[in-house]
């Protein structure tokens, strides 16, 4: 079977539950997530999580610290938001993420010009929905699965259909000849080369 690569990202945490079921579930099928982490959701409880994570070879990312409506802020607010996620995830893994999911993924010229990361979007399931199941969740997911795609869940906490959806979706991409990479990974494993300017939902968006 021809090997393919895809990418399962969560956002939102971290948190003491939802992020420690998800990651239950990525240990139990020897897999690797990447988290965009919400700097005011890191904590001295929460960051044990995340800190779990990392040990366990998944990637921490950036999402913002107070999750805003980007576009309509200033630059050095802006800014601001990035740089405190950054320092965040700095204390947790020793080196600046790579990669940042802009909130909402409200992205406009100004973001793309100084937030020195790349911007990652990825393939949603409208996940964040409480009313939709983990059935749907499931559905949506494979609908879009494909190599080198980008995987936008979210491990907020309480999102209990998310990690039911987990338990379905991971090994049926699995036995569909899925590695599950993380996203620095996946562009590796890919052969791309990540640009400035471009919101990833694969790898190969230009």
């Amino acid at each position: 079977m021809e090997k393919k690569y895809i990418a399962l990202t969560f956002d939102d945490g971290p948190n003491t539950t939802t992020t420690s079921e998800v990651l239950d579930i990525l240990e139990k099928y020897h897999v690797k997530g990447s988290f965009f982490l919400v700097g005011d959701e890191i904590n001295e409880e929460s960051i044990k999580q995340a800190k779990r994570a990392f040990d366990m070879g998944c990637e921490i990312n950036n999402h913002s610290k107070t999750h805003p409506a980007m576009p309509e802020m200033s630059k050095d607010e802006i800014l601001a938001e990035v740089e405190f996620t950054n320092q965040k995830i700095i204390g947790i893994t020793g080196k600046a993420p790579l990669f940042f999911r802009p909130p909402y993924i409200a992205v406009n010229d100004l973001m793309l010009d100084i937030i020195p990361l790349t911007f990652i979007a990825g393939y949603g399931c409208s996940d964040w929905l409480p009313e939709v199941s983990a059935e749907e969740r499931y559905k949506k997911v494979m609908e879009q699965a494909d190599n080198g795609a980008i995987i936008l869940l979210h491990d907020a906490k309480g999102n209990d259909n998310t990690v039911a959806a987990l338990e379905m979706i991971i090994p049926d991409l699995i036995s569909q000849g899925y590695d599950l990479v993380t996203v620095s990974d996946l562009f590796r494993l890919c052969g791309c080369e990540p640009k400035k300017g471009v919101v990833y939902s694969s790898v190969f968006d230009r």
